[in-house]
């Protein structure tokens, strides 16, 4: 797949969802996963690993009060979405977040991804 056809894939499969679905079919055995400095899984290497930290973020929601995926913008062999979520966490209570997400494609599959966001 092209950049803009997995941009489009990880697109609905998130609306839809389909979070850890999408880890599985989208991304490489090598992929690295980044967040922002000083948080909770900083950095994660491999598949499984960013599908079980994909699955303990999932596991720890009460409820999703809304959620939105901007369509993806391509560039190159890159990919970027902004994201907004109103959520209810089992341990930390109600949050609402925004962010940016950036991805590189390899091979056809998500290598690298990378969030941006404010803690407050």
């Amino acid at each position: 797949m092209e950049t803009k056809d997995v941009a489009k894939k990880w697109a609905q499969m998130c609306r839809e969802g389909k979070n850890l679905e999408c880890v599985k079919e989208l991304y490489a055995e090598n992929v690295v996963s980044r967040e922002m400095p000083g948080m909770p899984g900083e950095i994660v290497t491999g598949k499984q690993n960013v599908w079980n930290k994909s699955k303990e973020w999932l596991d720890n929601v009460k409820e999703i009060h809304s959620s939105s995926i901007t369509d993806p913008v391509v560039a190159g062999n890159h990919f970027t979405s902004k994201m907004d979520f109103d959520v209810t966490f089992k341990d930390r209570g109600r949050q609402k977040m925004e962010e940016v997400a950036v991805y590189e494609v390899k091979n056809g599959k998500i290598a690298n991804e990378q969030y941006f966001y404010s803690m407050e």
